[in-house]
C-alpha cells in the first residue's frame, strides 16, 4: 500500500526482528525446516522456535556471532543468509521468505555487531539505536533545515501544500499525489482537525516515502553500520564494485561534497542516504559506459569494416504506399546518426528535376555527426533533366559532394581496398548507376537494375567469389527480370557517382528475403564477402506497413547497412539505436575483428564458442525500478501497475535468450525485484542487452518502457538504468536499478576481451583448443607441433582461474568478486581482539606470502595454492607464447599458396571450401592465443602485486590488522 512503512533506519530493523518473522534453517544435509525466530535484546541472543532443545538451548547470543554474510554460507542466494558463530565459525544458514526480509535481519545483525552497548537495552551510546547513527543525525538536520526555510513564520508548522512541495524539491520524481496521501493518513491517525504539517510529520512522511530500502541496506554494509560514508569507504567502493581501479581519496571527496546535501555532512566531509542515493542516480552511476558517449574507436580503417546506420524511406509518415512526406522524418533520421538516406528524384515541370530534400540534408548532413553521409540515389530523370540534376548536386552540396578524382591516389581508379571514415570526413558520397569505365560519349546505357526492381548479384545461388581490382560499385542479388529495361544515363551524372551500383564489386544491395537467405544457407561465404565490399539490406518495399527486420540477424552476417524505417518505434529500432551508441552515436561502429581480418574464421550461425572470442558470463541482478509511469492507452485498470522486467539478450545463436522477473504485484511505480539472471555470451562484440518493462495488469498495450545496450558498453557494478519511451524519448525520471558482474566462463573476475578460445576435446573433465585438419598434409604438419603448447596453455589458466574461484568462494563470495572483497572478507577471520593477528605478511621468492600463527586458517591456505597457480602461469608462459606464435607464423607463410595447394590435393566443392575453413578457422585460433596468452601473465604479476599492496593498504588504513 502506499502508506507502507519502509526500512530507513537500523532501528526498524532490529523493531522488525523483535517482533519476529518465519526463516527456513538449512542443515548440511540440505534438509529445511521452518523456524519462528525473534531477537531479544534485553538477553542478546536470537531465539528460534518449535525446537527440540530446551529454551536456553534454543539461542544463539549476540556476543558468539563472528560475521553475518548475505547468501547461503558461498552461494549467493538472493533471499538467504548465513551466520558464523563460536571459535570454529559454525554456520547457521538461513532462508527468508524475501530478499527485504534477509537484508533486514543482516542489516539488524551487523550493526548489533559493530554496537555491543545497543544490547540488554542500552542506547548504544555514541552512534547507538536510542540516539540514532552518525547519519540518522544528519539527515534529520537537514530536513529540519529545509523545513526552516519554508517556516515562514518560524511557528514549526506549515501548511499541507507547502510541505507537499517541499518534498517533491528534494525527492524529485516523486508523485505529489502519493506524498498528499501520505499527509491525509498521518491527519487521520491523529485525528487532527487541521492540515497543516509539524517538523516531526514532515520528517516522518520524507524518510517513509523517499527512502528506498535497496540503497539503504547498500549503505549500511558499505559504512559499517554508520549509515554514512567517508572519503575511504567511498573510494573502496568505487573499487571494489564500480570497477574504477584510478579512485582517488581526491577525487571521492569531490564527489561527496558535490552529492551530499547536509551542510554538517558536506562540513565533516561524509556522505548520507540521501546524497548516496542521488549519487547512484546521477550520469556517474549510469549503466553506460562514459567512454562510449564520444567516438572512441578506430576511424581509419576502410568503410567495408564498419557497420553503418541506415535509413528506409523515413520521409513517410504512415504506410509504403498511400503514406504522407515529410522532411522531418529525414531530419529526425540525421539527427540520430543515419549516415546513409534515401534521395529520391523524378522529372519535373519546366525542364527541373523534382528533388525538394536537398537543401534539409545539406543543413542537418554533419550536425550529429562529421563522419562522411551515403546518399543512395534512386533517379528516374530523363538525360536532359539528369544534367540540370548533376548541376544542382553540385551546387547545393559544394565542396562537400565527394567526387571519384578526389580519392587518394592510392585509392582511385581501380582500387581494391575502401576509404576510411577519418578520410572522408564531412563528405557527401553518391551511391547510384554509373558508366562503365569503357563507355564513351556524353551518355550511355545502364540496366534498370536496382533493388526496387531486381538484378542478378554474386552471391545468388550460394555461389561465392571474392572482389579483385574492380572500381567501387553494385551487383543486386535478387533474381533478374526476364527482360530489364535499359536506361539513359548522362555522363555529367555519372562522374558524381563515388559508390556505383553497376559495374563492380564494391557495393551490394539486398532484399531482406534474400540476404537472410544467404545468412543462413551460406554463412561463411558472407562473412568473408563483407570484408572488402559494403552491402546494404532494406524492408521489402511491396509491404503496405513501415515494419522493420530484425537488423541483428544480418549484422551477424556482416552486412554493413541495414537500411530501417527510422519512423517506425519498436524492438527493431530499439536494437539499431543500442548499437550505435557504442560509438558516441556518430553512425559508425566497428564490426568484430573476426570479421576483419584477412585470414579468420566466423560463422553467423554459430551455435557454440567463437573461434578466437572468448565467452564470457554476464550476471545482471535487477534490484528494483523508481518512478514507473502508467502505459500509454486507455486500458488501463485502476492507478495501480503490476511491473515486471524482462532482459532479452541479442547476438548470435547460442547468445539469443530471454528471461524476466516475477511480477510486483499492486507495487506501484517503485518495485522491488532483487532476482538475479546469468546469460552466457559467446560473441560479446555482437551483443546487445535489452531492457524491457511491462504491465502484468493492463489491457492491451502493456509497454512501460525499454532501455537497449550494448554487451561492449556495459559498466560493472551497482548501475541506473534510464527507461525510454517508445519512441526513444527518456521518461521522466523513470529508471532500474540493477547490479551487473562479467566474467568469463569459469569466472575469476572481470574478464579480459581477449583469452583461450575452446572445442570439443575433453581431456580430464577439461575443454581443450583443438586445431582442425585441412585435407592438405603439408598444413596439417605445419599445425600439429601446437597441440601441445594449447593444451599446456589450457592448463595453466585453468589452474590459475580454478585456485582464484576457491579463494573467492572461500572468502564467502561469488566468482566475480574483485581482490578487495576477498581481503575484507578475510579480514575477519585474521583479525584478533585478544592479541597479535593470526597471521604474518612474508615474501617467499619475491612473492607474497600470508602464513597462518595459531591455527589453519582454510582462506589463508586457499590464498597459498591461488599464489602459487598464478607462480606457475607466470613462470611458464613466455615458452608457451613462443611455441604458439611460431606456429602461426608458420602457417601464415601457405596463405598465399593456398589456391595452388588445394589444387595439388585435387580438393573441389565441399572439400574446397572445407579446407579453406578449416585453415582459416586454425589461423584464427592460433594468432588469438599467441597474442592473448601474453596477457595473463601480466594479470597474473598485477594480480599479485594487489595482493601485496593492498594488504599494506589495508593495514596502514586500520581495516586489516598484519
Amino acid at each position: 500500500m502506499p502508506s507502507e512503512k519502509k526500512v530507513s533506519s537500523a532501528a526498524d530493523c532490529l523493531a522488525f526482528m523483535q517482533g519476529g518473522c518465519e526463516l527456513k534453517k538449512v542443515r548440511p544435509n540440505s534438509r529445511i525446516y521452518s523456524r519462528f525466530y525473534t531477537l531479544d535484546c534485553e538477553v542478546g541472543c536470537l531465539r528460534w522456535e518449535p525446537s527440540k532443545k530446551d529454551g536456553d538451548r534454543a539461542r544463539l547470543y549476540i556476543s558468539a556471532i563472528r560475521e553475518v554474510r548475505t547468501g547461503k554460507n558461498h552461494l549467493a542466494e538472493e533471499a538467504a543468509l548465513s551466520i558464523f558463530h563460536g571459535d570454529e565459525y559454525q554456520s547457521l544458514d538461513l532462508v527468508a521468505l524475501s530478499a527485504d526480509v534477509a537484508n533486514i535481519w543482516v542489516t539488524g545483525l551487523r550493526y548489533l555487531l559493530s554496537h555491543p552497548g545497543a544490547i540488554g537495552g542500552g542506547s548504544g551510546g555514541d552512534g547507538g539505536v536510542g540516539e540514532g547513527s552518525i547519519g540518522s543525525k544528519m539527515r534529520w538536520n537537514w530536513l529540519a533545515a529545509e523545513f526552516a526555510l519554508v517556516d515562514e513564520d518560524g511557528h514549526g508548522i506549515v501548511s499541507e501544500d507547502t510541505a507537499v512541495a517541499t518534498i517533491c524539491k528534494l525527492c524529485p520524481g516523486i508523485k505529489e499525489a502519493k506524498v498528499r496521501l501520505r499527509f491525509k493518513e498521518i491527519q487521520r491517525s491523529k485525528e487532527k482537525l487541521t492540515s497543516h504539517v509539524t517538523l516531526e510529520e514532515f520528517q516522518e512522511a520524507y524518510c517513509e516515502l523517499c527512502t528506498r530500502p535497496d540503497v539503504y541496506f547498500l549503505l549500511v554494509q558499505l559504512s559499517k553500520d554508520r549509515e554514512c560514508l567517508d572519503a575511504q569507504d567511498l573510494r573502496l567502493f568505487l573499487e571494489t564494485e564500480q570497477g574504477l581501479s584510478l579512485a582517488t581519496t581526491e577525487g571521492c571527496l569531490e564527489l561527496l561534497r558535490r552529492f551530499e546535501p547536509s551542510a554538517a555532512g558536506r562540513e565533516r566531509v561524509l556522505l548520507g542516504l540521501d546524497g548516496f542515493t542521488r549519487y547512484l542516480q546521477s550520469a556517474e552511476c549510469q549503466l553506460l559506459d562514459p567512454e562510449h558517449q564520444n567516438v572512441c574507436q578506430d576511424m581509419k580503417m576502410p568503410l567495408s569494416h564498419y557497420f553503418i546506420s541506415a535509413s528506409y524511406r523515413s520521409y513517410l509518415l504512415d504506410d509504403q504506399v498511400h503514406g504522407r512526406a515529410d522532411l522531418g522524418g529525414l531530419i529526425r533520421a540525421l539527427q540520430v546518426g543515419c549516415r546513409c538516406l534515401e534521395l529520391g528524384v523524378t522529372d519535373g515541370p519546366e525542364g527541373e528535376p523534382l528533388l525538394g530534400v536537398d537543401h534539409v540534408i545539406n543543413k542537418y548532413a554533419f550536425l550529429t555527426s562529421q563522419y562522411p553521409l551515403l546518399l543512395y540515389l534512386c533517379q528516374r530523370c530523363s538525360p536532359s533533366q539528369q544534367r540540370t540534376l548533376a548541376q544542382h548536386l553540385k551546387k547545393v552540396f559544394g565542396p562537400k559532394l565527394h567526387t571519384p578524382e578526389s580519392l587518394p591516389v592510392s585509392l582511385g581508379g581501380r582500387a581494391t581496398i575502401l576509404p576510411s571514415p577519418e578520410q572522408l570526413k564531412g563528405k557527401v558520397l553518391l551511391v547510384g548507376k554509373k558508366l562503365p569505365p569503357e563507355e564513351e560519349g556524353s551518355e550511355g546505357e545502364v540496366s534498370e537494375e536496382d533493388e526496387e526492381i531486381g538484378g542478378g548479384g554474386p552471391l545468388a545461388g550460394r555461389r561465392m567469389t571474392i572482389p579483385g581490382e574492380e572500381e567501387l560499385g553494385v551487383v543486386l542479388v535478387v533474381p533478374p527480370p526476364p527482360q530489364p529495361r535499359r536506361l539513359r544515363l548522362r555522363r555529367e551524372l555519372s562522374d558524381l557517382i563515388t559508390v556505383a551500383r553497376t559495374g563492380s564489386r564494391s557495393f551490394y544491395a539486398y532484399r531482406t528475403r534474400e540476404a537472410g537467405r544467404l545468412a543462413s544457407e551460406s554463412p561463411e561465404e558472407l562473412v568473408n564477402f563483407t570484408k572488402r565490399c559494403l552491402t546494404r539490406v532494406r524492408p521489402s518495399s511491396v509491404r503496405l506497413d513501415s515494419s522493420n527486420p530484425n537488423p541483428q540477424g544480418y549484422w551477424k552476417g556482416g552486412v554493413q547497412l541495414v537500411a530501417l524505417n527510422q519512423q517506425t518505434p519498436g524492438a527493431m529500432l530499439d536494437l539499431t539505436r543500442g548499437r550505435f551508441m557504442q560509438n558516441g552515436g556518430c553512425g559508425y561502429v566497428l564490426r568484430p575483428a573476426v570479421m576483419r581480418e584477412e585470414v579468420s574464421y566466423f560463422s553467423a550461425q554459430s551455435q557454440g564458442c567463437v573461434p578466437g572470442v572468448p565467452p564470457q558470463t554476464l550476471r545482471v541482478k535487477v534490484i528494483s525500478a523508481h518512478s514507473l509511469p502508467k502505459p500509454q492507452g486507455s486500458g488501463a485498470k485502476g492507478e495501480v501497475i503490476d511491473p515486471y522486467v524482462v532482459l532479452e539478450l541479442h547476438g548470435v545463436p547460442a547468445d539469443c535468450t530471454e528471461q524476466r522477473t516475477r511480477t510486483a504485484a499492486q507495487n506501484q511505480d517503485d518495485p522491488l525485484f532483487d532476482e538475479t539472471f546469468e546469460f552466457q555470451v559467446n560473441m560479446p562484440e555482437l551483443a546487445l542487452l535489452r531492457f524491457v518493462v511491462l504491465d502484468d495488469d493492463y489491457i492491451g498495450d502493456d509497454f512501460i518502457g525499454q532501455y537497449t545496450i550494448a554487451f561492449e558498453c556495459l559498466q560493472p557494478g551497482y548501475r541506473n538504468v534510464p527507461l525510454l519511451g517508445l519512441a526513444g524519448d527518456p521518461l521522466p525520471h523513470a529508471s532500474l536499478f540493477v547490479h551487473i558482474a562479467i566474467t568469463n566462463r569459469r569466472g575469476g573476475g572481470k574478464a579480459q576481451r581477449r583469452g583461450l578460445s575452446v572445442r570439443r576435446g575433453v581431456r580430464r573433465g577439461r575443454e581443450y583448443v583443438t586445431l582442425r585438419n585441412t585435407g592438405i598434409k603439408v598444413l596439417d604438419d605445419a599445425f600439429r607441433p601446437a597441440n601441445g603448447p594449447l593444451r599446456e596453455a589450457t592448463d595453466l589458466r585453468e589452474y590459475a582461474l580454478s585456485a582464484t574461484v576457491t579463494f573467492k568462494e572461500q572468502c564467502g563470495l561469488p566468482p566475480m568478486a574483485t581482490l578487495k572483497q576477498c581481503i575484507q572478507s578475510l579480514a575477519t577471520r585474521l583479525q584478533n581482539p585478544d592479541g597479535p593477528p593470526s597471521a604474518t605478511l612474508t615474501l617467499k621468492e619475491g612473492y607474497p606470502c600470508l602464513e597462518p600463527l595459531e591455527r589453519n586458517i582454510v582462506p589463508v591456505c586457499i590464498l597459498l595454492q591461488m599464489i602459487s597457480a598464478n607462480k606457475q602461469l607466470i613462470e611458464n608462459a613466455d615458452g608457451v607464447h613462443d611455441r604458439i606464435a611460431q606456429v602461426q607464423k608458420e602457417g601464415m607463410v601457405f596463405h598465399e599458396d593456398m589456391p595452388r595447394l588445394v589444387e595439388k590435393e585435387n580438393l573441389k566443392g565441399r572439400k574446397q571450401s572445407k579446407a579453406v575453413e578449416s585453415f582459416a578457422w586454425n589461423i584464427t585460433v592460433l594468432k588469438v592465443n599467441s597474442v592473448t596468452f601474453s596477457f595473463p601473465p601480466s594479470n597474473s604479476l598485477e594480480f599479485l602485486d594487489n595482493v601485496f599492496t593492498l594488504v599494506l593498504d589495508e593495514r596502514e588504513e586500520g581495516l586489516l590488522l598484519l
